[in-house]
């Protein structure tokens, strides 16, 4: 869950209270970040009708920055593989090649076929995915797992004297071991969209030849701490990355995480944040930062329409861009697939993109893949006129999940459907008596049920929403 100051989960639960800015900085630091449930998918139902979810094309112009092409609404657009590769190699652009169709569109709209053709597909790149774990032994991801060639697999010691034993695929922040298995499965389907196998089975991944480094920094419900997040950055730096995937996020700054960000930054590695799926004018953090550091990511469909969940980009001009997030086929735990949605699934293929810039020259660093970005990515997407409410957003979404805490599976088999006919309130005061009346009008909408077995959502979502209403990052 994404913490709020009015939950009561930042404080001791004696009641004492919070003596100092030291002390609540602490516990805003602990208990910020879980977006991994956020990020991930939940999934929507259109409504040809209804034209509520978009700003219109005059309020994202009159919003827009000082730079040219940045839109308060999609910030510098599409991001366009094509055109990235292409200029950090000194060129234009590559020539259009055909559609890989069926689930692997995400691919085809960041024009990822474009920079294969040309034979860059993410070779010698790094890729750390700071996640709930990666199944490494998925058979659509297994040949791309990062090792340590500096340890030696189990043998109790550590070899490479990095601080970290039998460190072999990576390292827990979370339970501080060298497990990085994921049970959750948010991790897997986001290492899938960055290096499934070229195998013409399952997914492919956006550089399929790239390497995925496992590191855990959220537990097997999706949940952790900004000290996990930077300390797994730092982990991830320090061990070979050169991109870093954060498909996770929270309501507060963190100066501890913004620290751990800008070390990548300055060592030229690049990361990737998700922008949150509440739907709201700006990102959550840690994508808030990347007016210095980094690359914020939000999410589009199939359409090349903005996603309704997806945070826009905000007046603030940001390094964001956009990419597929709705309906994206990728890998799960124990060698399943399925299709998800949101900005977590959109940041994997920005990563992706990148990888494949830095395969193509790997002198690239962060700053100048930042800039590379902005000036390729294309402002296409469609816009509706109509103003934006986050009421509106809520009641059109159909949720599948369970809300009984006890039956919370770190699998996706268990879900239902709910109707789209209840509007909830929003309020800047959330507290857990509000979320208990939250949690009422879902189980509404649980007896309401419309069937449809199409839509999937990560079982802790709902958990997360129930209790930080404002923020379904």
């Amino acid at each position: 869950m994404q913490s709020s100051l009015n939950d009561s989960s930042l404080f001791n639960q004696t009641g004492k209270n919070i003596t100092s800015i030291d002390e609540l900085n602490t516990n805003i630091n602990q208990n910020n970040l879980s977006l991994l449930s956020s990020s991930s998918s939940y999934s929507y139902t259109d409504d040809s009708n209804n034209t509520n979810f978009y700003a219109s094309s005059s309020e994202v112009d009159s919003a827009a920055t000082k730079n040219e092409g940045y839109s308060s609404e999609n910030g510098y657009g599409l991001v366009n593989a094509a055109e990235a590769v292409a200029r950090v190699i000194g060129e234009d652009t590559f020539d259009d090649v055909p559609d890989t169709g069926g689930k692997n569109w995400g691919a085809d709209a960041v024009n990822a076929p474009e920079a294969w053709a040309q034979g860059y597909t993410g070779a010698g790149v790094v890729v750390a995915v700071l996640d709930t774990g990666v199944d490494y032994s998925h058979n659509d991801i297994k040949n791309n797992i990062w090792t340590n060639s500096g340890e030696i697999a189990y043998n109790g010691r550590d070899d490479d004297g990095n601080g970290y034993i039998d460190d072999f695929n990576g390292w827990n922040f979370v339970g501080y071991n060298n497990n990085t298995k994921d049970v959750d499965g948010h991790g897997t389907h986001v290492a899938g969209t960055i290096a499934g196998t070229n195998n013409d089975f399952g997914v492919t991944g956006i550089a399929y030849d790239a390497q995925i480094m496992p590191v855990k920094v959220l537990d097997d419900f999706g949940s952790g701490s900004n000290t996990s997040v930077a300390d797994g950055i730092y982990y991830a730096v320090d061990n070979g990355a050169d991109v870093i995937n954060l498909s996770l996020g929270g309501s507060f700054s963190s100066f501890t995480l913004e620290a751990a960000i800008e070390y990548a930054s300055n060592q030229g590695v690049s990361v990737v944040m998700a922008a949150g799926n509440s739907g709201d004018a700006a990102p959550i953090y840690p994508a808030r930062y990347a007016d210095e550091y980094g690359i914020a990511v939000g999410a589009i469909d199939e359409d090349k329409n903005m996603a309704r969940f997806s945070n826009r980009a905000g007046s603030e001009t940001l390094t964001y861009v956009t990419a597929p997030g709705v309906d994206i086929y990728s890998t799960l735990p124990n060698n399943r697939y399925d299709s998800y949605n949101g900005t977590s699934m959109a940041t994997p293929h920005v990563a992706g993109v990148v990888a494949l810039m830095l395969s193509a020259n790997p002198n690239f660093n962060s700053k100048l893949i930042r800039q590379t970005l902005e000036e390729t990515s294309s402002n296409n997407i469609q816009t509706e006129t109509g103003e934006y409410n986050l009421s509106d957003l809520i009641q059109n979404i159909n949720f599948e999940s369970i809300f009984d805490s006890e039956n919370l599976l770190p699998i996706f088999n268990n879900s239902f459907e709910i109707a789209t006919t209840t509007t909830l309130n929003e309020s800047p005061d959330i507290n857990k008596s509000v979320n208990q009346d939250l949690e009422k009008q879902f189980i509404n909408y649980r007896q309401n049920t419309l069937g449809n077995k199409d839509n999937k959502i990560f079982p802790r979502d709902i958990d997360s929403m129930l209790e930080e209403a404002e923020l379904l990052a």
